[in-house]
């Protein structure tokens, strides 16, 4: 909003400073800045108000020490994560672009989803909330919109570098002279780790002209994993917050590096034209979780509830099929795996042994993999910092991939 009323006056007057609106960074950080304001100045009246309507959290006694404590905590504060996403986008991204446009799209429509299912725990009594499958049901509608702007929308195009020999029949004597230029093209390339040339092509399922299945199924399973991965995760104080700011940060890299040409052809990666302006929106993000944090840290005074884990995760997933990073999402977001891998096993040897010998075993003493180290005795504020520290690990393993061929 703002980008485009300085855009404005910077056309029709000599208007000092509306050029800055120009650079991405400027805009970023602006996002960041006021993104940490509204969570941390705007967030404590929202607890407030959410203690005086009683909006708590009630807890299933699972024998995990401090448990019963955290009974009455507000909940629903992922309000004020999506109120300190959307304000700043809205406020300092450009608005027309479809980057811009699929992230706005796919933060409310996770954040409705998880608003529904904190509604009806909260206000209905009703603890198992919005059933599962009208959950699945909105997660891919999700990733059936997201996915269908990104593969037919034409603003979607990458710029690769293409040698072009200019050697003639009159330069016998001369060494071959070579050049390059960026090629625009509708591509469904995507960047996939550890690979010669760190690229898979969606056209390699053999689908011709209905390459776009393959395309949104794939965005769909990525969306609903990681946005559960997100919500499982979110079981301790803090410990979903930093892990989607650390997340955050490294998709803000890639962000930023893939929507620069300059960055793009030194690195030699696929240069995504207008996507730099996701960094905009993912610095609000950033300055989200971190303001949140300030709340939701150990002992938390809010708990983000369905309303923000959902979007979190949404977010996320979307993001990185948007800069084409999608299949580096296992390294990226490794916590999210591995809690979602916790439940599966957990889950499948417990009904495999029972189906064998009529008594179902357990891998863990509890799952997700946060509360197995909970019954094992250890603090939870020491287990959220060991799980940031392994979130950070791979963030800068996901950001070293950038050179790995």
């Amino acid at each position: 909003m703002l980008y485009h009323l300085f855009q404005y006056l910077q056309e029709v007057s000599d208007f000092s400073g509306a050029g800055l609106f120009q650079y991405i960074s400027f805009r970023a950080g602006m996002a960041i800045i006021t993104s940490l304001i509204i969570s941390m100045v705007f967030g404590g009246k929202l607890i407030n108000l959410l203690q005086k309507k009683q909006v708590g959290e009630s807890i299933r006694d699972l024998g995990l020490d401090g448990q019963i404590e955290k009974a009455g905590t507000p909940t629903m504060g992922g309000l004020i994560i999506l109120a300190a996403i959307l304000i700043p986008t809205l406020l300092f991204a450009k608005l027309d672009n479809i980057y811009t446009i699929t992230m706005v799209i796919a933060t409310v429509w996770l954040g409705v989803i998880g608003f529904i299912d904190d509604y009806i725990k909260v206000f209905k009594n009703n603890k198992k909330g919005l059933a599962g499958k009208f959950k699945i049901v909105g997660q891919v509608g999700v990733g059936i919109i997201v996915g269908s702007l990104l593969y037919f929308s034409d603003e979607v195009v990458v710029q690769q570098k293409v040698e072009i020999n200019n050697t003639t029949a009159d330069s016998i004597n001369s060494a071959q002279n070579n050049s390059f230029e960026w090629v625009e093209s509708k591509s469904t390339k995507t960047t996939i780790p550890f690979f010669k040339n760190n690229e898979f092509d969606y056209s390699w399922f053999g689908l011709g002209e209905y390459t776009w299945i393959a395309f949104i199924l794939v965005v769909i399973i990525i969306v609903v994993n990681v946005s559960n991965g997100a919500n499982l995760t979110d079981g301790i104080d803090g410990l979903a917050t930093g892990t989607s700011a650390i997340i955050g940060t490294t998709l803000a890299i890639f962000a930023y590096l893939s929507g620069n040409a300059i960055f793009a052809d030194y690195l030699n990666i696929m240069y995504i034209p207008n996507s730099g302006e996701l960094v905009v929106f993912i610095g609000a993000f950033i300055g989200a979780c971190i303001g949140f944090l300030w709340y939701n840290s150990f002992p938390a005074k809010v708990f983000m509830g369905d309303t923000g884990s959902l979007a979190l995760g949404g977010i996320i997933a979307t993001f990185a099929i948007a800069i084409r990073k999608e299949l580096l999402i296992p390294v990226i977001c490794g916590i999210f795996l591995i809690e979602n891998l916790s439940v599966m096993i957990q889950v499948g040897y417990f009904k495999f042994t029972k189906r064998k010998s009529g008594q179902g075993k357990r891998v863990f003493l509890m799952a997700p993999l946060h509360h197995h180290f909970q019954k094992k005795g250890m603090h939870e504020s020491k287990i959220v910092a060991r799980f940031w520290i392994v979130g950070i690990l791979l963030a800068v393993l996901s950001i070293v991939t950038l050179k790995l061929r």
